[in-house]
């Protein structure tokens, strides 16, 4: 399944987060997963507000005397842009390629190899004749790498979804390489992000008078080290994350083509602030960077600055936890401790953006739980077979406990 998923729609479905790229077209993959759905006997509609970027969703109506239950996941991926990389695949990011007992290929953990647990866990139950009280419902969403936009956000603001209790499965596993242990974190709340430009403007001069110039670049490259050093005004809550917030700098650019006898007078840094909390605000940040900024450069009538949010890029708001004793964590504690030796799953804040941010927002318990690393491997991105089917069994033990099972159905 894992396998099919994968190389299904590539590399047409690779979704970029740089606003100023064109997005990924998800509906080969859509297709493909719609046609699965209605397999099992699910009720499928398609949701689109963009072209080729169709949204699936399935219900499997139970007896009408239950909640209703989502099982959420997203069909773009991140890019590949270095295949020379990929050396477990043989070079073919999209080829799924077993060594041992992981499984790698783009979108193995994000989240193609998450997606194959999930959808097997409700086939399992369809073939047993298993008849649920709750309506189960699979939203299998585009553009999550984008933030959302055309999926979760279009899904819930526009289309209406509503569901009860949601669970994103994506990865949240993790193992200790030195003693063997594993296990699945089960994310209660999810951090959040923006992407910011910071630019400094200089002087250009020729490169045989570097006496004359206020070199844009090397300006920049002062400031980055107080970046990556730098606090951002917050206050600590349960659940901070695996990093406080901070920023990764992803992009710096000076210099124009065709100038390279001169030194630039304009230089762009690119950055996301990552591992916000509740309580941050766009303003917020944009006023922590201008502090730092300014300290560098306040006072210098030969360099001006400005700090502002990336054009067409969404703030993402961080979540508040769903309490551990409301479903679905109830239920996935329970499966989780049966099918673990009565251990139970850690709750955290998960670092990354995922469609359960939206469904958050809209006022659904949503949580993710999924067997991928939680590590978000730049190149050969793998998956562990183990745990994808111990996910696929957590899963449908989790589905039977909150929608219940109606034994009175033939």
């Amino acid at each position: 399944m894992a396998t099919q998923l994968i190389k299904t729609g590539q590399p047409r479905s690779c979704d970029p987060l740089d606003p100023d790229l064109p997005p990924g077209e998800e509906e080969a993959i859509a297709m493909l997963v719609a046609g699965k759905l209605e397999a099992m006997g699910m009720s499928v509609q398609t949701y689109e507000s963009m072209p080729h970027r169709p949204n699936v969703v399935g219900v499997l109506k139970g007896s009408g005397d239950g909640p209703v239950l989502m099982m959420n996941d997203h069909m773009d991926t991140y890019p590949v842009v270095e295949p020379h990389k990929w050396d477990k695949t043989n070079f073919d990011p999209f080829k799924a390629t077993r060594h041992g007992d992981l499984l790698y290929a783009r979108g193995s953990s994000d989240t193609r190899g998450n997606m194959a647990s999930a959808l097997i866990a409700a086939q399992a139950l369809v073939e047993e004749g298993v008849k649920l009280k709750g309506d189960l419902m699979y939203c299998l969403c585009v553009d999550e790498e984008r933030d959302g936009t055309h999926g979760s956000i279009y899904l819930t603001e526009t289309i209406g979804i509503k569901a009860d209790y949601s669970i994103t499965a994506e990865p949240t596993a993790w193992e200790n390489s030195q003693s063997g242990e594993w296990g699945m974190n089960l994310s209660v709340a999810n951090g959040g992000h923006c992407l910011v430009e910071i630019t400094i403007v200089g002087q250009k001069a020729h490169i045989w008078r570097p006496d004359t110039s206020n070199n844009a670049i090397v300006e920049a490259s002062k400031l980055v080290p107080l970046l990556e050093a730098m606090s951002f005004t917050h206050t600590p809550t349960n659940f901070m994350g695996h990093t406080p917030p901070c920023t990764t700098i992803v992009r710096i650019r000076g210099g124009l083509p065709g100038e390279m006898q001169f030194s630039p007078d304009e230089c762009k840094i690119t950055l996301a602030v990552v591992g916000i909390v509740p309580g941050m605000t766009m303003q917020s940040i944009i006023s922590d960077l201008e502090s730092v900024t300014s300290k560098m450069f306040d006072g210098r009538e030969d360099i001006t600055y400005s700090v502002k949010q990336v054009p067409d890029s969404l703030f993402v708001e961080a979540t508040e936890p769903v309490p551990m004793d409301e479903e679905p964590c109830r239920s996935i504690c329970k499966a989780y401790a049966t099918l673990m030796d009565g251990a139970q799953p850690i709750p955290n804040r998960k670092n990354a953006f995922n469609d359960t941010i939206r469904f958050r927002q809209a006022g659904i318990n949503a949580v993710t739980f999924g067997p991928g690393e939680d590590g978000w491997a730049p190149d050969n991105e793998s998956i562990s077979i183990t745990k994808a089917v111990m996910a696929a069994r957590m899963y449908a033990l989790t589905i039977m406990d909150i929608l219940e099972v109606d034994n009175d159905v033939e």
